[in-house]
């Protein structure tokens, strides 16, 4: 692909559109701007913008696309693909400006946001009028929105409420030609022409620059109850996931981590937590509602299920501090494996009760291509988060191999009617995968969707698909 470089004359009509004190050119600012979470990547900009308006927007995205400069969108840059990764240069658009929430709709049960606001700050702002937005991503306390519905985050409360895209109503869109549209109404039923909203979401800030989100929100649950719920056998507490669900009982969170996650955060976070030699994997059980009595008769229910597939003695988050430290061990321990090595973090997701052949098949893989491989993630669903840890591995080994093992990785998981991202998107590390998931006419239809929309392909390039 080949792009114009940014000269003075650009400069300086990006300066006349949002200010100089808004676009950034210095060393610091680059650098800050050029990684995400992604392992240790980093491409430089040439430079960032901090438009404050959709109307800013409008104009920073027309002239890029007369001067076919590539833009990059960016939110809170937490993601794990390197979608926000400027790989080509050019010019990348910040939404940290675009923070307000601009309405809650407590007649109709809706909110209307703009992307820089942090996940968390929407949480608390609808809890606060006994309302209820689940999705809750690990990074939720710094993510925003709009990155949020551009990788459709999911989160622990997933497995009960859905992700993101069960909660977008409408989104505002800049289009990468300039023109700005709303992709669908406000209502909760729409068979109106092509689903446009559900396009967006999920599509990695390739076919545009979302400035405005409508969600929808549920009345928040007055009680829940927490449970960890130890195994001596990794593959039992897969097993025990599918069998909750079989038993009648929809958890609020359903989460797996193995003994070197709970190990490694142990390390990194202050929990007051023992965990046995022989215990080698957790599960992290939540439920919610409105009856209390309800949510225990689950947990006993759940105990039994637990139990008939080895569990040791189950212990209950008793106060809320109990229940913040059980959630921050799991929250951190992405934090904690990065802390400790470089790794490639691989989103695997199958149908849940496939979730012991996944882990087996990832722990013969690793075996097989000598690499070491950190557990977790969000087991009531089926999304195995697999860390592989660098260690010291060599250069030849982290870059050729690896890889080849993450390959199998995804055609196991394909082989078990799974996918290869469940929750945190496609972007630059995974686009050589594709292949695995969809077959060629899959490929040419979603690109010719993006030419549509991006005829000079300048909005994010080199993401999701193979070059």
């Amino acid at each position: 692909m080949h792009y114009n470089k940014i000269d003075g004359a650009f400069l300086k009509d990006l300066i006349s559109i949002v200010g100089s004190e808004h676009v950034l050119t210095s060393k610091e600012a680059l650098y800050d701007h050029s990684h995400d979470y992604t392992e240790d990547l980093s491409y430089i900009p040439e430079v960032v913008i901090r438009p404050g308006s959709e109307e800013e927007i409008c104009s920073i995205v027309r002239i890029c696309n007369a001067n076919k400069i590539p833009v990059t969108p960016r939110g809170a840059g937490t993601g794990l693909s390197g979608g926000a990764l400027p790989v080509f240069g050019g010019v990348v658009i910040t939404t940290s400006r675009l923070n307000k929430i601009l309405e809650i709709d407590e007649r109709n049960l809706q909110a209307t946001v703009e992307p820089g606001v942090i996940n968390q700050v929407f949480k608390d702002a609808v809890a606060e009028l006994g309302l209820f937005y689940p999705p809750d991503p690990a990074s939720r306390g710094s993510c925003f929105l709009g990155g949020n519905l551009a990788e459709c985050a999911g989160g622990p409360a997933a497995v009960k409420y859905g992700v993101t895209k069960d909660y977008v109503l409408n989104v505002r869109l800049v289009l990468p030609t300039g023109e700005a549209i709303w992709t669908g109404a406000n209502v909760l039923k729409n068979s109106t022409g092509y689903n446009l909203t559900q396009l967006v979401v999920g599509s990695e800030g390739t076919l545009g620059i979302i400035t405005k989100i409508v969600f929808k929100l549920i009345p928040k649950p007055s009680c829940d109850l927490l449970m960890l719920v130890p195994f001596s056998s990794p593959e039992k507490a897969c097993e025990a996931v599918s069998a909750v669900f079989r038993a009648g009982i929809t958890p609020s969170a359903m989460e797996f981590m193995e003994r070197d996650a709970i190990d490694f955060v142990l390390k990194y976070v202050d929990v007051s937590l023992v965990v046995p030699e022989n215990i080698k994997a957790h599960l992290l059980i939540a439920v919610d509602g409105n009856d209390q009595d309800s949510l225990f008769k689950d947990c006993e229910r759940i105990t039994e299920v637990m139990e008939a597939y080895g569990a040791s003695e189950v212990m209950f988050a008793d106060t809320d501090k109990q229940k913040s430290e059980l959630w921050k061990m799991r929250r951190a321990v992405g934090e904690a494996v990065k802390s400790h090595s470089i790794y490639k973090e691989e989103d695997t997701v199958v149908p849940r009760a496939e979730l012991p052949a996944l882990l087996a098949g990832v722990k013969s893989i690793g075996e097989k291509y000598g690499f070491r491989s950190v557990c977790y993630g969000h087991a009531g669903d089926g999304n195995l988060h697999v860390n592989i840890i660098r260690d010291n591995l060599s250069d030849e080994e982290w870059n050729v191999k690896v890889p080849q093992g993450i390959r199998e990785i995804f055609q196991l998981c394909v082989s078990l009617g799974g996918t290869i991202s469940g929750e945190h998107g496609i972007g630059l590390v995974q686009k050589d995968y594709i292949d695995i998931a969809f077959n060629k006419v899959q490929i040419d239809l979603q690109k010719g969707i993006k030419r549509l929309f991006d005829p000079n392909n300048i909005m994010n390039p080199g993401k999701v698909f193979p070059d």
